[in-house]
């Protein structure tokens, strides 16, 4: 593996995630090398996870040896070579066997960059230790389902919500710890921008993940429109659903919208981080919009925005931004959620 952070984002990462390289390709140095090694490292957990052809039992033990190491109250060495084996991805196996390089690295951060390294990837672990329990054994002929609004809040802010946050703090401690923000009503709109990227990937993913069994729409918002679950695996349900699944995409919307609020209010100046901010959130824009006339349940018209169209937002994005008022009008509207 590469010596330097630098070099290893511009390898690992590259390979393992070319959406979000875009976005750390523009960041400011100063914070590029953390954020980016806190996301491979989520990346490395979300591959444990992700291995279905291993144990539960195996996993959650693969995930708590790596969170403890994460967290520096372990100092077991990680050898995840058989997980690694399972893997379809030439990137993810690598990923997995250059595990302890990336520790390394975490080891070469500052003291505070460590821990807010440490804090976010504690959260997120925790996340998807939970998720691996919640959903065992779920297939699609054994649905599981969350079952209330509140845990579905929970666990966007366990997978992103807490993102934000560290985006945030590492912002503020590396680019404008001098400015006059808002910490507390900023920090509650990271939260909620990275809680709209999420619920974005939840309802433009349903389909696939109702086939792997898990279904994060919650069974107390199924039950009040007449369905359940299982329903959902009938594409002739999808009208039925549609005033719980629209309600979601509002949701998201509103959400995104917060997330614009905490972009513009970032000071000007410090253009590349938010680019950075709003990439995401105009493709999510976009990608809700598809999502309002697409068959929610069919998995054969999957919902994507293709390469060109992301382009033209980038494109667009950079060209406009001398010009604060048009530029902030390419984002969406904010409504009550956006504080």
């Amino acid at each position: 593996m590469a010596d330097t952070p630098n070099e290893m984002l511009r390898g690992l990462l590259k390979d393992v995630s070319r959406s979000f390289y875009l976005t750390l390709r523009v960041l400011p140095g100063s914070i590029r090398s953390p954020i980016g090694l806190a996301y491979l490292l989520a990346r490395t957990t979300d591959t444990i996870a992700d291995t279905g052809l291993v144990s539960i039992e195996q996993r959650v033990l693969a995930l708590q040896t790596l969170r403890e190491r994460i967290l520096g109250t372990g100092a077991s060495p990680v050898d995840f070579g058989g997980l690694a084996r399972h893997q379809g991805s030439p990137a993810e196996r690598v990923l997995l066997e250059q595990c302890e390089s990336s520790l390394e690295l975490l080891q070469r951060l500052s003291e505070s960059d460590r821990q807010r390294v440490r804090t976010v990837l504690d959260t997120i672990t925790g996340g998807q230790e939970l998720d691996l329990r919640r959903f065992a054994g779920a297939s699609a002929a054994r649905l599981v389902a969350l079952r209330t609004d509140a845990e579905l809040e929970d666990y966007t802010y366990r997978v992103a919500g807490c993102v934000g946050e560290f985006w945030t703090r590492m912002c503020r401690a590396h680019l404008f710890p001098n400015a006059v923000l808002d910490d507390s009503l900023l920090l509650r709109r990271a939260i909620r921008f990275g809680k709209g990227l999420q619920l974005v990937n939840i309802l433009r993913d349903l389909p696939a993940d109702l086939q792997k069994g898990r279904c994060y729409l919650p069974e107390e918002e199924l039950r009040r429109i007449g369905l359940t679950s299982a329903d959902l695996l009938q594409i002739a349900s999808e009208p039925r659903l549609r005033p719980v699944f629209h309600k979601y995409l509002d949701r998201a919307l509103d959400y995104l919208a917060a997330g614009w609020v905490y972009t513009n209010t970032l000071p000007w100046r410090h253009a590349r981080v938010r680019l950075a901010c709003a990439w995401p959130i105009l493709i999510g824009v976009k990608t809700v919009g598809r999502l309002r006339t697409s068959n929610a349940l069919d998995p054969r018209q999957p919902v994507k925005i293709r390469r060109p169209e992301v382009q033209r937002i980038l494109a667009q994005s950079v060209l406009l931004y001398p010009w604060p008022d048009l530029w902030r009008k390419l984002g969406p509207v904010a409504g009550s959620d956006a504080g």
